[in-house]
């Protein structure tokens, strides 16, 4: 579980959605669902991520938050000579849910149901 203790301290100012988008780019991206979040790629690839906030609901004990992540992905292939795969990026887009609990700021991230 994460922590998104800056954030949380953000809550109910101006700056929330600025300070979560930063505190979001600073995760390592093994922390985020991406890789389940994939569409067109095979893996994720380690390069610096663009979130979006899309709605946000307090609740009683956690802050809902629903983003959109704009990465990276790519298709992997064998790396032989004659290997068809083309060697490049693929933009990637997922929707998650983060839970900011109110009182820890431990946050439980998971992806966005349809």
């Amino acid at each position: 579980m994460i922590r998104l203790d800056k954030s949380l301290r953000a809550w109910g100012t101006p700056d929330f959605d600025a300070v979560l988008k930063q505190e979001i780019a600073q995760l390592d991206l093994d922390r985020l669902p991406l890789q389940q979040g994939l569409s067109g790629s095979a893996y994720v690839v380690d390069a610096p991520i663009t979130t979006v906030i899309l709605s946000v609901a307090e609740m009683p004990d956690v802050i809902r938050v629903k983003a959109g992540i704009f990465y990276k992905g790519v298709i992997a292939g064998c790396s032989c000579a004659d290997d068809p795969t083309p060697v490049g990026e693929n933009d990637e887009y997922c929707e998650v849910r983060l839970d900011i609990d109110k009182s820890s700021a431990a946050t439980a991230v998971a992806l966005a149901a349809e």
